[in-house]
């Protein structure tokens, strides 16, 4: 099927829309980066308001080389800062608020997932920019959250919409991260006023490790569009998500109370794997991708929009930069954040 395109005559910005594919705009033929930055600002208003209708949007052709022009970029696209809180996962620190997008191996592929859904504020912009393009696969995959929330089975959406989603992390140096690294401090009385102020309940365990729990709402409403959004790690990190094998080692290493990251509905109870297979096939349902080229810049709305990445062969170098902060209470949750399952 050949794709639509959707121009705004007051900007002049083309929008190219695709099955399978997120939304694109390709840029003028522009030499420098002083020439991308000025047609960036020329665009801003337009690319903002795309990202909103859309969810996404990534822009094609702009001669993007370096975590630099990268940063220069995302000043006039994304100019407020958000930090990455209770880290979860491996990056690299370029500075100037630019990371790499994960560290995670090239053969592990990572599901769709909202940035940061487990914290009280959040990202509510990411931008990724592509500096090496792999040789296979590696796309940053997107998947519209509004659509599915809508696709949901009603009554999973239900329970969620009444209990929330509950989050367990067991924090060791052996699987994971350590609590040191993910609240960046070696204070663990600092690590316990976070925790306090942030609505997490604590465990400390021998040898100085640490169990967390938070329950979170699993839909939201974005404070700018007033639409719904399935909104969570809940699938990301469950179980029944992980490889069998992988399931297997980790229960019989650590217990089924010990896995680094677990998930269950808000009341503390488990979903079976035919539910949170049901969950998945609607990730499934609504993924689009696109062949990373360089100087690719990718715009997510991180509540409209959650996010992924398909394993990869060959280099690779996609950047992050975060920004827009967004706080829970500004997006209706349908449940109260809590340190403590549902009713506890």
């Amino acid at each position: 099927m050949s794709p639509t395109v959707q121009a705004d005559a007051a900007t002049d910005l083309d929008v190219r829309r695709q099955p399978g594919r997120p939304a694109i705009t390709v840029a003028p033929h522009l030499d420098t980066v002083d020439a991308a930055v000025e047609w960036l600002t020329a665009h801003r208003a337009a690319i903002r308001a795309e990202l909103l209708r859309s969810g996404n949007l990534l822009i094609r052709g702009l001669p993007i080389a370096d975590t630099g022009d990268f940063a220069r970029a995302r000043n006039v696209l994304m100019p407020e800062r958000t930090g990455y809180r209770e880290k979860a996962t491996p990056r690299t620190d370029f500075g100037e608020g630019v990371f790499s997008s994960t560290d995670l191996p090239a053969v592990q592929p990572i599901r769709l997932h909202n940035e940061n859904s487990y914290t009280l504020d959040f990202p509510g912009t990411l931008m990724f920019g592509c500096l090496v393009a792999p040789q296979t696969g590696g796309a940053t995959t997107v998947g519209d959250m509004r659509a599915a929330l809508r696709l949901m089975p009603p009554q999973l959406r239900e329970r969620f919409a009444t209990y929330g989603w509950l989050l367990v992390r067991n924090f060791s140096e052996l699987a994971g991260l350590p609590w040191q690294q993910s609240f960046a401090t070696e204070d663990p009385a600092q690590a316990q006023r976070y925790c306090d102020e942030n609505v997490i309940g604590t465990e400390w365990l021998a040898e100085g490790e640490l169990r967390t729990r938070q329950r979170r709402s699993a839909i939201v409403t974005h404070p700018v569009t007033g639409e719904q959004s399935w909104f969570n790690h809940y699938a990301f990190w469950n179980r029944y998500s992980l490889d069998a094998d992988v399931r297997e080692v980790l229960l019989e290493t650590y217990g089924p109370d010990g896995l680094p990251f677990d998930t269950y509905l808000g009341d503390g109870s488990a979903l079976t794997r035919e539910e949170v297979d049901a969950i998945n096939q609607v990730y499934d349902e609504v993924t689009v991708r696109e062949t990373w080229q360089a100087g690719d810049l990718m715009l997510v709305d991180n509540i409209a929009c959650a996010h992924g990445r398909e394993a990869f062969t060959g280099a690779r170098k996609i950047v992050v930069a975060m920004g827009d902060e967004v706080a829970l209470a500004d997006c209706q949750p349908q449940t109260a954040p809590s340190a403590t399952p549902y009713g506890k």
